[in-house]
């Protein structure tokens, strides 16, 4: 019996984080909200400036919880730049817990705020967080025959006049790798052998139209791409094997030991502009990252295993950066719980605002 109380109870170390995580939604969209209304008369760089300010104060307390709760190190190796650039950063996709180590890294460049993403079309009906992450300059895209090229093309186009800081995270592959279903993978080497592509191990085929289309768009304005290979350490069998990458309730379980990241800065001007150049340039992009990759889980030499090749460092994020926002944005809400008048609006927001952001990225793309 004690033992499954002990079994029990580190299962549910997840219920916390998540309780303040989701709890925290509503106060924070009536904050934004509030802000939205008072900027509507204003130039959009001024609500611009203000949201990513808000959205930095969230998104360092997911990190809280992601960092200094979890204890997970992140050791960073390659060129991650000290000051704040627009970039777009593309990265190998495995799980959910991708989208927090773009955060990651943007928060050790003081750039949380900038951070946008492109997303898949489904994740626009999340409630309160779909609407909000479109809001934010978020990009959602349908896959293959249905992605919507001039859309993509005008809200980039829209958020440069605004003059909006860019940090876009794009996941070329466009689904997770995920060893457990072995068919997505087999198919997604099928193509790249019919189309005389190199076939890899560890990541997928990645599709060049998103990325394509965001740096033709922005090549003007954006400063670099980073290219982003991500490794979670105990990812590995017994036999030897890949296992799936931790899902964001056994991350915040505090089962990932340690986090590996591997950047590489690339100047514009090293990317071929043509799209079907480009595509060929992303596959090779995406070789080097199976190459990484293989090192890193099936090197022959087991003191090779569980580390990308070059310098690292352990990047260990201060509680300065992330504790503050937790207080703050748990006092507003805990304040807001206290009274019947606070709990009703409380509650009011998670229904109307979520209604109101379905209705809204139906009618707006």
């Amino acid at each position: 019996m004690l033992l499954s109380l002990v079994l029990h109870t580190y299962s549910m170390r997840y219920v916390l984080p998540a309780a303040v995580m989701m709890g925290t939604a509503p106060t924070y969209m009536l904050a934004w909200g509030a802000w939205r209304l008072l900027s509507a008369v204003l130039p959009a760089r001024f609500y611009r400036e203000v949201d990513d300010r808000l959205y930095t104060i969230y998104q360092s307390m997911v990190l809280f919880f992601f960092e200094n709760y979890t204890g997970v190190q992140v050791i960073v190796y390659g060129d991650l730049p000290k000051n704040k650039e627009n970039v777009i950063y593309l990265a190998n996709h495995q799980c959910t817990v991708d989208w927090i180590i773009a955060d990651m890294l943007a928060i050790r460049q003081n750039a949380l705020g900038h951070v946008r993403y492109v997303l898949k079309d489904g994740l626009k009906w999340l409630p309160l967080y779909g609407w909000y992450f479109s809001q934010h300059g978020g990009v959602y895209v349908k896959r293959s025959a249905k992605f919507n090229e001039k859309e993509m093309r005008e809200k980039l186009r829209a958020q440069m006049k605004a003059e909006t800081p860019m940090y876009l995270v794009i996941f070329p592959e466009g689904t997770r790798y995920n060893p457990e279903i072995p068919k997505v993978i087999a198919d997604s080497q099928s193509f790249a052998e019919k189309e005389g592509l190199a076939i890899l191990k560890h990541v997928l085929t990645p599709r060049v139209k998103a990325t394509h289309v965001a740096i033709d768009t922005m090549k003007d304005y954006l400063d670099a791409v980073y290219d982003v290979t991500v490794a979670y350490e105990g990812t590995v069998d017994h036999k030897g094997q890949r296992k799936l990458a931790p899902s964001m309730t056994e991350f915040l379980c505090k089962e990932c030991p340690r986090v590996h990241i591997f950047i590489d800065r690339i100047d514009l001007k090293d990317i071929p502009e043509e799209q079907m150049y480009m595509r060929r340039w992303l596959h090779e992009r995406f070789e080097i990252k199976d190459k990484l990759l293989i090192e890193f889980y099936d090197a022959k030499d087991s003191k090779r295993r569980n580390k990308f090749p070059g310098k690292s460092v352990h990047s260990k994020l201060s509680l300065k950066k992330t504790l503050p926002s937790l207080l703050f944005l748990g006092g507003l809400t805990a304040s807001m719980l206290l009274t019947e008048s606070g709990r009703k609006l409380y509650v009011k927001t998670w229904i109307y605002g979520t209604l109101i952001g379905c209705l809204w990225v139906s009618i707006k793309p």
